[in-house]
């Protein structure tokens, strides 16, 4: 017998950042999930764009931040299309699976994330 996941319909879905830059200019809410001093040295161009860090810098290294759900769920509906994006791609596809894990339905996480954005010369904020 196969094992069931019991979380059918959280299966993270990750989108390039061509396809990604679709989505924003579509509509979608723009999540970044980098810290504030990441978001602050530049970040995507988005008309609508939060900063919820997904982890916080600490003497003792990376912690996931206890409040993120709360704070996205303060600002996000389950229903709201998102697209979370971080430096790289990592944390974001964390914070994708713990939104949908969570209840959130339309959730995509920007595979490789800022640098790869900037890589491919689209706007960004300063």
């Amino acid at each position: 017998m196969g094992s069931l996941d019991k979380r059918s319909g959280s299966q993270v879905v990750s989108l390039d950042v061509v396809e990604t830059k679709h989505l924003i200019q579509s509509g979608y809410v723009y999540i970044d999930v980098r810290t504030v001093e990441e978001y602050k040295k530049g970040h995507v161009e988005a008309e609508k764009i939060l900063n919820i860090p997904y982890m916080f810098n600490t003497p003792e290294g990376r912690v996931k931040n206890p409040e993120f759900l709360k704070e996205v769920s303060s600002f996000c509906k389950e229903n709201d299309p998102l697209i979370l994006g971080c430096q790289s791609g990592v944390r974001s596809l964390h914070a994708t699976a713990d939104l949908l894990k969570s209840g959130f339905k339309n959730v995509t996480n920007m595979g490789g994330g800022y640098l790869a954005w900037t890589e491919k010369g689209f706007p960004i904020n300063l």
